[in-house]
Order: structure tokens, then sequence, then C-alpha cells
């Protein structure tokens, strides 16, 4: 096979392909991480120059499975190549077809695995036909299925073969599934076109007897069979695949005549497809005829769509008449579903929304066959949907106004900017069929640009969209009187309005949302001030402006003008955005290169409006903040402890900023955070390995210590992925794979992946950006095990959540810090001279830090009082479940834990949930003495449920038994 494919093009040679041999036998010997396995074949295939994804690839995987390796976890090796893009889906699905198919009998966990693939990629046609080397793969699987050959189609025409391939598709698995069930013998041909019997007899010599497992092979192929036949109804009822479809239905008459008399033949006569919950035999049939296909009277009168018009995904959607009839504003649902969803507060997503919401825009374009100014529309449109639903925000942790502003001023502008670099970046008109070969240096303007410009005039229409949040119309007036300054030819830079208030203007400067969008799209060069003579873009314009302007305050204009950082200074510049990437630059440098109160300032000043609402230039700030969390070592470093020890105070001050939900939303929204969570370990690791005796003073006064520090990079990182989850198992099937649920693993792997794609030409520049972002820190890939004291946590506290607590050695020193914590938490309960490490403590009160003489307290690096936590916890529950202490002593000891190290609040957090899933632990009652009791809250509560209700529209009916009557209990909890 490495010979065959040495001269297959894409890069590498026969030596190359071995290796890929190698590394995956040693892989699947050692039992390694599909996605480890992944990544690293990434790395080495980048390294050798093979093109991703690579048809070679797929020969060899296929090769590899087929027979020699066919055990599950080589499946989870191609399953994961598949998801990552790094062999082609479409290709590699074609290459097991005339491998597993003909096979099926004796390998039908084989035929099960291909299907599960089959379901999981056949529908997602568009980002494939838009990947890199579509032609080449697409060319490839002809030369597999003989497609050209077969229904007599254009070999040169890649959209051509994919309509041929779906058909194909079809074809295999209605000729397989009559095969099984011994109805292929009544067709007319009595064989199938397709390969599906061995070409050879072969023998499967273990256990061809045993009973048991023949049993279980027959179970299992009538249940492939039945699933077969469903994914057949899947794909005719697929609105993508079914219009494709219809096209074979009007190209390739023959094959089509041939395909519905044997679809008949199967409703007619199959027992499997009986036994299907999902599926009937008239269903089946009913998805083969034109009223399903979606056909208007108007597209069955005109004239017949030919296979040579129809050359990208595009226009094999339209052609085949989608959305008829269907209201426009309907056609973009799933985009509001997606904004509401990327505002998720419970979890933060991995990857950018600006490569989410692309994808998903450029799918709904295709598929309703709108224009792009239709497209930007609506993207405009539920963008500002977004914002305005914002009205009354729900109480608690959530995202609230500010990344919904980020996702209409920032993100969309950015998705759009990169849109139209893909289209004016295009070496000619194939960018509209997905082909990107290089970058032209000087950039033409496209189409997509001038309906991005009608798109926005004809936003000044949506009056009732516009209207700004009351804490921006601020900025929408200031970008309403810049516009009307300058139509009106009055020149002034922006120090003006840091001096001037907009009371002051002689004229009414009332702004709205789109004179910021507008602002934020000149930022990023999409427009010119031509927009601000847009027909009733400004209201009217101005003779003079006020003389009674104060000569110089405190603002980005004189800092860039060399003003010192002055804590005066810091408050202005901290309560108004920047307004250029030279002002970001500037700061960056000072929080480097300054003294380590200046750095100290940056860092305040990039943490403040910047971030929040500095929309124009936001993409710059989160990269910079994310590049001072992993800071150079300075000039003079001696090598010795870790030089993040000397960054403390800067680090602190900017964990501490973006620390909020909303800021941590914003991170997630441009996607970087794999490159924070990647910043933020090393910190942990240094500072969650300090001795507690050394501390930094901030300029206000405050004085930080190493637990201070390590705490808020700790709370920051959990905030990252949902760690008190206990983690999914991945596998092939309905089971979601491992990439579905965030682990510090998986960011890792995905900031790695944007490490390893920093070298490709055909990235777009949101890949670029974060390519960028993740070499900053290193150009090397990180994993988890570079971490090890984050690690040794990690795994300790999954088992916590799967499993009860074990594995206490007296005479350890985890031992002895336990006995020091528990001292430390109940040092005033005294009973009969005992401790508490001993279980047998007394009642009395514990105190708060006030009261605590600070040398009381262990001086013990973070992870070993993280370490020591679960067991620290489950003494004092076990304490308190034998009456030893009361539920008031539990909960003020777990307090005084907190109060000592912040971070231990994840672990007992986690270790309460995981016991009360367990339901070991007997509840106690609310009496009203250990704990208020809520009795008297109660009618408030449920004046305040039916408040929420109504506004739903939900009749809420009278009570007939009085006031709602809620019972409270707890499971030894103190929270």
């Amino acid at each position: 096979m490495a010979a065959k494919l040495e001269d297959g093009g894409g890069g590498g040679g026969g030596a190359v392909w071995d290796n890929v041999m190698e590394v995956t036998k040693v892989a699947q010997e050692k039992g390694s991480d599909p996605l480890l396995w992944a990544v690293q074949l990434s790395s080495s295939l980048n390294s050798a120059g093979v093109s991703l994804p690579s048809v070679e690839l797929a020969h060899v995987l296929v090769s590899y499975i087929c027979w020699d390796n066919n055990v599950p976890i080589a499946w989870k090796f191609v399953e994961k190549a598949l998801t990552l893009r790094i062999a082609p889906p479409l290709l590699l699905l074609a290459l097991l077809s005339t491998r597993v198919i003909p096979n099926r009998r004796l390998q039908p966990a084989a035929y099960r695995l291909y299907m599960e693939l089959l379901k999981r990629h056949i529908f997602q046609l568009k980002c494939q036909i838009h990947g890199p080397d579509y032609p080449k793969v697409m060319k490839a699987i002809d030369a597999v299925l003989h497609l050209s050959e077969i229904f007599g189609l254009s070999a040169s025409e890649p959209g051509i073969l994919v309509a041929g391939y779906i058909f194909s598709v079809l074809l295999q698995l209605l000729d397989a599934s009559l095969d099984d069930e011994r109805l292929l013998e009544l067709t007319p041909e009595r064989k199938s076109r397709w390969p599906t019997k061995p070409l050879e007899m072969e023998i499967d010599g273990h256990d061809v007897y045993d009973e048991e497992r023949t049993e279980y092979h027959e179970r299992l192929q009538n249940m492939n069979t039945v699933m077969a036949i469903e994914i057949i109804g899947q794909i005719l009822q697929n609105k993508v695949t079914s219009r494709i479809v219809y096209l074979a239905h009007r190209n390739l008459r023959t094959h089509w005549v041939v395909f519905i008399q044997r679809l008949r033949l199967l409703g007619a006569n199959s027992s499997a497809l009986k036994s299907s919950t999902i599926l009937t035999p008239e269903d089946l049939l009913q998805l083969t005829s034109d009223t399903h296909l979606g056909l208007s009277q108007e597209c069955k009168t005109s004239p017949q769509p030919k296979f040579d018009a129809v050359l990208a995904f595009g226009s094999l959607a339209s052609s085949a008449g989608l959305c008829h009839g269907a209201s426009r504003s309907a056609l973009w649902l799933p985009l509001d579903l997606v904004l509401e969803d990327a505002l998720d507060g419970y979890q933060v997503n991995a990857t950018s929304a600006i490569e989410i919401i692309t994808s998903l825009i450029k799918t709904l374009q295709a598929i309703n066959g709108t224009t792009w100014h239709e497209t930007f529309l609506g993207l405009w449109i539920a963008a500002l949907r977004l914002v305005q639903r914002e009205r009354d925000p729900i109480e608690g942790p959530m995202p609230r106004l500010d990344p919904r502003l980020c996702m209409l001023f920032s993100i969309t502008t950015l998705l759009i900017a990169d849109l139209i670099d893909e289209e004016e970046s295009a070496p000619n008109d194939e960018t509209e069929c997905g082909f990107t070969y290089h970058w032209k240096e000087k950039k033409v303007p496209g189409k997509r640009r001038n309906d991005l410009v009608s798109s926005l005039q004809v936003l000044g229409d949506y009056q009732g969209l516009l209207t700004p949040p009351q804490s921006v119309v601020s900025a929408a007036n200031q970008a309403a009187a810049k516009a009307m300054l300058f139509v009106s030819g009055i020149d002034v830079g922006s120090a003006y309005f840091e001096c001037i208030n907009m009371k002051d203007m002689p004229v009414n400067c009332s702004g709205n949302l789109r004179h910021l969008i507008v602002e934020a799209c000149i930022a990023r060069n999409l427009l010119d001030t031509s927009a601000y003579f847009w027909p009733g873009y400004v209201n009217g314009h101005i003779n003079q402006i006020p003389n009674t302007v104060p000569a110089q305050v405190p603002g980005w204009s004189s800092f860039m003008k060399g003003a010192p950082l002055t804590p005066l200074m810091v408050n202005a510049l901290v309560s108004s955005p920047a307004s250029s990437l030279a002002e970001l630059e500037k700061v960056f440098e000072i929080a480097i290169k300054g003294a380590d109160d200046e750095k100290i300032f940056a860092a305040t000043v990039l943490c403040g409006a910047s971030l929040i609402r500095g929309w124009n230039i936001q993409e710059h700030t989160v990269q910079f903040i994310t590049r001072l969390l992993s800071p150079p070592a300075p000039a003079d470093y001696d090598g010795g402890e870790s030089h993040l020890i000397g960054y403390a105070p800067m680090l602190n001050v900017l964990m501490v900023g973006i620390s909020p939900v909303d800021c941590v939303q914003i991170f997630s929204l441009h996607g970087l955070i794999p490159q924070l969570a990647c910043s933020l370990m090393p910190i942990c690791e240094v500072f969650g390995s300090c001795v507690p005796n050394v501390s930094w003073t901030l300029p206000t006064g405050e004085e930080i210590s190493a637990h201070a520090v390590f705490s808020n990079a700790f709370a920051l990182l959990l905030k990252l992925w949902r760690f008190n989850h206990p983690p999914i198992e991945h596998g092939v099937g309905d089971v979601p794979t491992v990439g579905s649920q965030l682990t510090p693993e998986y960011l890792l792997s995905v900031r790695n992946s944007h490490l390893l794609s920093s070298q490709s030409i055909h990235q777009d520049r949101n890949k670029r950006r974060l390519s960028a972002a993740a070499s900053s820190s290193s150009p090397e890939p990180i994993f988890v095990d570079s971490f090890p004291k984050l690690k040794v946590w990690y795994r300790q506290h999954q088992r916590c959540i799967a499993a009860t607590l074990s594995g206490l050695v007296h005479g350890t020193q985890v031992h002895q810090t336990v006995d020091e914590l528990l001292s430390m938490m109940f040092r005033k309960i005294n009973r009969a001279s005992q401790g508490l490490n001993s279980v047998a403590s007394g009642s009395s009160s514990s105190s708060g830090p006030g009261n605590e003489d600070s040398s009381l307290r262990p001086k013990l690096p973070a992870w070993d009082i993280l370490e020591a936590v679960p067991f620290v916890v489950d003494a004092a529950l076990t304490g308190c479940a034998h009456g030893r202490l009361s539920p008031r002593e539990l909960a003020t000891g777990l307090k005084d834990l907190a109060d000592f190290l912040p971070a231990s609040l994840a672990t007992i957090v986690s270790y309460f949930s995981a016991e009360v899933s367990r339901g070991v632990w007997k509840p106690a009652f609310m009496n009203g003495m250990d704990w208020p009791s809520p009795a008297t809250n109660l009618t408030n509560v449920e004046e305040h449920i039916k408040k929420i209700l109504a506004t739903t529209g939900i009749d809420i009916p009278s009570l007939a038994g009085g006031p709602l009557q809620l019972h409270f209990h707890y499971l030894w909890l103190p929270f």
C-alpha cells in the first residue's frame, strides 16, 4: 500500500505511510486515546508536507482496518480521523463500502460501524464540498466506485459526481438489503450492479461452529438490514440529500426506474422493513414521490434541470426547488437558536462563534437559495433580536448584555469580514464552489461587499430593532455625532469626544445600533466614510461646534502623546475603550517592559472598557490579555524558580479582571477558551506548588499571597469546563464523542490543533487569529502531562465523582494534612478533649477568619491542600452524620476552609454533588434553629413564581389550599 501511495500526490513518500501504519499499530496495542492519536498523526503528516484532509490517508486507514485490524479501537481511530477532517469522509466511506458491504455477513459488526459512520457524515455535505482538495476527493471517489462509467457522468465536474455518489449509496444499501432477504433473485437482473458478496470464498476460522456466536451474528445481521433500510429512508427524507436524489430522478431515468422497481419490491416483501419502528413500507414509497421532494407546480413545468448546470452545492439546492412557499423570515430561525445557544451561561464553547455561525449561514444561504444581501440582512436582524431580548435579565451567573453586544458588533462584523475576504482573496469565481487555492496580494472588491452595503442600508428601516439599550445610548449618540460632523465638513479627532458632553452639541445627535454597526464595519475596512452620506443616516448638519472644550483631559489621546500611567489616567482609560490597535499595543508593551506598578496599571486598563465595550478592537484585546497570561521570561532570568512568580501581581489583576461570567463568555465567542486554559494551567501549576510564605502588595494597598493567585487562576480555569460532571465515554454510534464534553485534555487538543494549522495557506482569517494566539504562548503542542500537579488533582477529582472516597493511608503526608485542616476548621470544638480528626468532635461554635490566629493556618502548598480536601469533607460529613457535629458547625467549618483556600470550594461542591447523587446520607430538615426557617418567605416566593409565569401567557389558577406549600430539606449540605 505504501508503494502504491507513493505517487498519489499530496506530499510524502512510502516512508510517510509506513510510519502512519506503525504509529497506528503502536497506538492500538497501547489502547491510546483516539483524539491523542489523531493529533499526533496530524502533526506528523503536516511535518511531512502532506496536505489535510489526505486522500492517501483514507486508503491507508481502510487497508489497515480491513481485515487484519478489525477491532473496536481501530474503528475509533477512523471515526476520529473523519471528525477532525484528517481524512476526507466521503472518500473513506466510499472505500469502506467496497470492502465492508460485500463482507457484511462475515463481518456484521464492521457493517454496523460503517453505517454508523455513514449516518454521521453523509448529511454533512456542505463543509466537505467547501473543504480543501474537493475536486481531488471526488475524482478519487470516482476511481473507487466508477461513477462516471456506471452513470455516464462527466468525471471532470465534482458537483455532478457528488450527486452520483449520493445515488450510489442508496443503490448499494438497497441491493444489499434485498440480497440479505433473498429478494435480489426476484429482480429481472437477478444480481446487483454493486459488489454485495465476497469476490472469493472466505472462512471465519474462529468459532465458526460456535452456536452462540452464530446466533449473535444472525441477530446482528437482521438488525443491520433494518438499519440499512432506515438509512435509505433518512437519505430520501433529508432536505439536502433528497434534492440531490431528485436530480438523479430527472437525469438518470434508466437507473431511477431500476431503483424504484427494487424499492417497491423491498417495500412489498421485506420483513426487516415491517419490523422497523420508524419507517413503514408506505412511508418508504412516499419518500420517492414528487410531492415529498418538494416540487411545486412551477418546478414541475419548468425546464428539466441538467447536471451540467449544477456544479456547486448552492445550485444543487436551489435547482431542486427548495423552500417553495416558505416565509422568508422563517428561513433564519435556526440562526436565532444558534446565537442564543452561543450565550448559554452553563458552559463555554471551545469553538469560535465565528466558525460556528459562518458554517451555519453558508449552509442556510445555500439551502434556502438566498442572495448574500438577504443572508447578511438576516444575520444582522438575528443579532439585533439577540440584543433586544435582553430586556429583563434573569438572576444568577448568566451572560447578560455585554456578550450580546459583542455578538452584534464584534463577532458578526468579523465573520462578515471573513466571508468578504474569502471571496476577494479567491483566484476566480470558483469562490462560490468552495475552491480557494491561494491568496491574492491585491484584493478586488466583490459582490459580497456590495451586498453588505445594501443590507446595512435596508437595515435602517427596522427602527424597532435599532433602539439602543440604556447602557449603549451614549456610544450610539457619539457615533451619530461623528458622522454628522464629518458630513458637515468639520474635522475633529478622537480627543474631541473625550472632552465634549453630547448634551452640549448644538443639534440632536441621537444615534441607534446601526450607527455602531457601521462604525464597527469601518474600523475593519468593510466600509468607508461614504456610509455617512446614506439617506437618513444623519439628522442634519452642524455649523459650529462648542468652544467650551478643555484643552486636555486624561484619556487615550493624551496617553498616546506620552502622558504617564497615573492612577487618574488609569481610571480614564478603564472607563473608555481604546479606539485603535496602536493604543492597545502601547498598553501591552508597558505591561511587558514597564515597572511593576505600570504592569499592574496596564493589565487593569486591558480588562476595562476595552474588553467589555471595545467592540471595534475586541479581538485584539482578548488576544493581548491571553498573551499576558503567558508572559515571556525577563532578560535577567536566571532559570531558578519560575519566571511567573515575578509577574504575580499583574497575573492576579488579569485573572480577577476577566473572571466575571460576561468576560469569560466574550473569550468563548472569540474562540480563545482553549488558549486561555493553556495559559492558566502553568499559573496553577506554579503558584499551587508555592508555600504561602511570600506575598505581594498591590498599588491599592491590598496584599495577595500565592494562595490567592492560585485560587483566582484555578477558579477561572474551572469555569472553562464542566468540572463537576463525570466524563462521558466516547464511541461510535449514538454515544457522544469525547469532544462533545469539555475536559482539560480536549481544550489542550483544540489549542494544539490551532497550532498545527498555523502553516496552512488555506485557512481563513479567523483560523489565522487562533493560530497566532496559540503560538504566542508556546510554539509546541502542550499536553496535560506537562502539569503533573494539575493532572494528579484532576484524576483524583474524577475518582471522587465516579465512586465513594477511599485510599487515605494513616501516617502519610496526606493524612497529616487532613488532620491539620480539620484542626483549623473545628479548633474550638472540644468534647472530652477529642479532636475531630478522629471523627469524634463536640459541639461548640466556629468563628470566621476574622477571629483566627493566622499562625494556626497550615503553611502548605495549595495542591497539597486540595489533595486532602475530599478526605477532610468526608470526615466532617461523617462526624455530622453521627451527631459529633451540628449542621451549623459543619457549615461554618467548611466556610473557614473556603476562606483559607478559596480554590477548595470547587472540590467541596463536587464532593457534595456526587454524594447527593449516591443517596447515602439521611435528610435533615430546616427546623428554624440550626437554619433559618423559610416559612416566612413562602408567600413571596409563590407570588414571584406567578409573576414569572404570567409574563409567558400562562394562566395560573388559584390554589384551593391556600399558599403554595413548599417543603425544604437538605442532604447534609451547607449550601
